[in-house]
């Protein structure tokens, strides 16, 4: 079955117009041209499609059927061409990033909001992910553009130096561990602890260095954000390793204290990584020049 957009628009045409002449007109087909279109076209389908009076023509049931199916497959056309020449112009477009939990939770919202407000025609998906994720979704095609801690095998990314990531225990005002400077993560893993709801990268980050450690942490109450971690912490309901740039940014208004990790891994850098620039479109290669220039004035 052959069916062209010259033949779907005509037909649409016509059922509007309630007639093979002006449809036409509209479809700017002669009338003998469009009449030899709509027979050929009832014969390749096999079925009438429209019945033919004095007053002129209305859809059959098969007709409604061509009629709808018509209109959906020429409004998607219609999307795909405004897409790609939005596109062209470098105007629109739809980035997908992936981002571990402390640089979605406390960097990307003020790093992204100038560069969105000045690309109102990009949309931006972006989904947390641990970093051994945000790699493999990366080189799988799955995102575009992914936010990591360079502590995991980035393999071929390529990458480019985004912030430096230190994770910290807080504690309340007053707690045993406050007077210290420094603390390893083993010695304060036996405490009760307020960690992040949900699927969280970083949640699954310390466990896995508390079951490293011999250790499994007795999580109280798992709650959304930094903000309400620092909150619970400072009601005494445990302590959180936060992200430094969080616990400085809370203990301005909370009772808090922040004590130093001594582990290698609660400093890390945060990388920008992509399969290949020479790969992405237009708009993802503007927003990567954007994360760069951003950690350049950082």
């Amino acid at each position: 079955m052959h069916l062209d957009l010259t033949d779907l628009r005509l037909f649409v045409a016509v059922a509007e117009r309630g007639s093979i002449t002006a449809g036409a007109a509209r479809a700017h087909l002669a009338l003998a041209s469009a009449s030899a279109r709509i027979r050929t076209l009832e014969t390749t389908l096999g079925t009438t499609l429209l019945e033919r009076g004095r007053r002129g023509v209305r859809p059959t049931a098969a007709g409604e059927t061509l009629l709808h199916r018509a209109r959906l497959v020429l409004a998607e056309i219609a999307a795909l061409k405004g897409e790609l020449d939005a596109q062209a112009r470098g105007l629109s477009g739809r980035i997908r990033l992936v981002s571990n939990t402390v640089a979605l939770a406390e960097l990307l919202p003020d790093v992204l909001a100038p560069w969105l407000a000045a690309h109102a025609g990009i949309d931006l998906a972006v989904e947390e992910r641990p970093s051994p994720d945000v790699v493999r979704d990366v080189m799988a095609g799955r995102a575009d553009i992914g936010l990591a801690a360079d502590s995991v095998d980035l393999g071929a990314l390529e990458r480019f130096p985004f912030a430096i990531d230190r994770l910290v225990l807080v504690v309340p005002r007053g707690h045993r561990l406050a007077r210290l400077r420094r603390i390893a993560f083993a010695d304060a893993a036996a405490e009760p602890f307020v960690g992040l709801a949900g699927d969280s990268a970083l949640q699954r980050h310390l466990a896995g260095h508390a079951a490293r450690a011999g250790r499994r942490l007795a999580l109280r109450i798992a709650v959304q954000g930094f903000d309400a971690v620092c909150r619970m912490v400072e009601a005494g309901i445990g302590v959180a390793v936060v992200p430094e740039v969080a616990a400085v940014r809370c203990r301005r208004s909370m009772a808090i204290t922040a004590v130093a990790l001594t582990d290698g891994w609660s400093e890390r850098q945060l990388v920008v990584g992509v399969r290949r620039m020479a790969e992405l479109s237009r708009p993802a290669r503007t927003l990567v020049d954007h994360l760069r220039a951003s950690a350049r004035a950082a």
